[in-house]
Formats: C-alpha cells, sequence, structure tokens
C-alpha cells in the first residue's frame, strides 16, 4: 500500500497522516495484530517528522486500534479486541448532542487574563504567565443552565481566533494536534452566590452543581483547568462503577 502525504494540502500533516496510518492497519495483513514499521522507517515514508508522526500514532492508541509497548513496538489491534470507549468521556457539546439536547450559547468571552495560584500551580507556570480565559454561558434555548471558565496552558498555542462554539477538545486536535486524553473532576454542592444566580437565572443561595475538570493531554502534561456551574434542577451527574 502506498503511503503518501499532500505537503502541499490545508489539512494538517498529522491528520493526514492518521487517516493514511487507519487505512493501513485496516489492510489484510495488519488486521491479525501485526507489529507497524518503526517510527522512524514511517516518518521517512511518510517524509513528515517523528514528532508528527507521534501525533497521529498517539490517536489511534487513544481510539484502540493500536498499543505500544516499549521495547517492541508498536502493534495493530486485533479486531476482536477493540474497545467500545465506554470509558471515554465527552465535552459539554458532544455530551448533549448524544443525549439529543440541543444547546444554545447565552455567551462566549475570550480574553487573557493573569491566573491565581491555584491556576498557576496546576499548570507549573509562573502567576505573572498570561493565560487564556473562555467563559460560556450555556443551556438549551428557553434558557440558560450551566456557566462555564475555562482555563488553558500556553502552549496549547490558543491564540483567542479559533473557533469557540465548535466542540472544544475537536477543536483543539484539529487546530492545534492536542489531544485530550485525562479527565480528573472534582464534584461538589453550593448555593448560588449573586453572580452565578445572576448568571443562571434562579435565585440567591439556590443549589447549583459545581464541577472541577482537570484536563491532561496523550503525554499527561495539564492542558485544561475548567470551573462548571450548573443549575441543580437542570442536570443530573451520573457515575458508572464496574468491577473488574
Amino acid at each position: 500500500m502506498k503511503l503518501k502525504i499532500d505537503h502541499k494540502s490545508q489539512v494538517p500533516l498529522h491528520i493526514q497522516a492518521e487517516e493514511l496510518l487507519r487505512r493501513l492497519i485496516e489492510s489484510p495483513e495488519y488486521t491479525d495484530g501485526k507489529l507497524l514499521p518503526n517510527e522512524m522507517e514511517l516518518s521517512k515514508i511518510l517524509s513528515i517528522s517523528r514528532s508528527t508522526l507521534r501525533q497521529s500514532i498517539n490517536k489511534l492508541v487513544y481510539d484502540g486500534l493500536l498499543t505500544r509497548k516499549k521495547g517492541v513496538g508498536t502493534k495493530v489491534v486485533e479486531s476482536k479486541s477493540l474497545s467500545s470507549k465506554s470509558k471515554n468521556w465527552m465535552s459539554f457539546s458532544q455530551e448533549m448532542s448524544a443525549r439529543g439536547i440541543p444547546i444554545k450559547n447565552f455567551e462566549l468571552h475570550v480574553s487573557w487574563i493573569l491566573p491565581d495560584k491555584r491556576i498557576a500551580s496546576f499548570f507549573g507556570i509562573k502567576e505573572g504567565k498570561k493565560v487564556l480565559k473562555l467563559v460560556r454561558l450555556r443551556g438549551r434555548p428557553e434558557g440558560p443552565f450551566v456557566y462555564f471558565e475555562s482555563y488553558f496552558h500556553p502552549l496549547v498555542g490558543l491564540t483567542g481566533e479559533e473557533d469557540y462554539k465548535a466542540p472544544l477538545y475537536e477543536m483543539l486536535e484539529k487546530a492545534h494536534g492536542i489531544i485530550a486524553m485525562v479527565s480528573k473532576e472534582e464534584i461538589s454542592a453550593l448555593s448560588a452566590d449573586e453572580f452565578i444566580a445572576e448568571k443562571l437565572e434562579t435565585p440567591i443561595g439556590a443549589p447549583i452543581l459545581f464541577r472541577k475538570r482537570f484536563v491532561f493531554d496523550i503525554n499527561e502534561k495539564p492542558i485544561e483547568y475548567n470551573l462548571g456551574y450548573y443549575k441543580a434542577d437542570s442536570f443530573v451527574y451520573t457515575v458508572e462503577s464496574r468491577r473488574e
């Protein structure tokens, strides 16, 4: 099978490489769990850097199509072992879309701010280093039910000009090659203060579900610090535990 990257295309190189690798591992010779050529060989075949190739491979590992083992190499997952992605998690837009819930953006603001100690500590940066802050007030067409504040590590490469109406993690991957791999969350309950009450059009003191989400890339480096305030009567958070 001939693998060729179009260096004149507007499609990012890592996206092209990912699609070519998908076709490669679907070919008969790889369906039985065969090892892929090593990174150096593949990068020469595709005429791309090893770091670009690694982005593509990491995405296919995340999708459950490849496995990597140190000292062995990258291997195609046999079809009978493919994951159903039952442990996968999604952005808010993807969650709501999967449930058939129409979503409206009531507010969307992007700014550069100096992070407080919590955020700077999470990202491992100095407090004097600005980070991008994304504010979104979202809900059903009849009214808002969640207020989000997201902060992003400067190394993600966001400029503020991206399409923030698109699903966030899809945008990060397509625009910057960042794959959101791990989400660690803290859930708690609180009462709406004046600010949140006004945003969510609910009485002061009303119950609020407060969710902190800490998002890491495929190398477990922090990329997003997210705060979400949900109207308690509009949202149910479900946790499924499975005994292994």
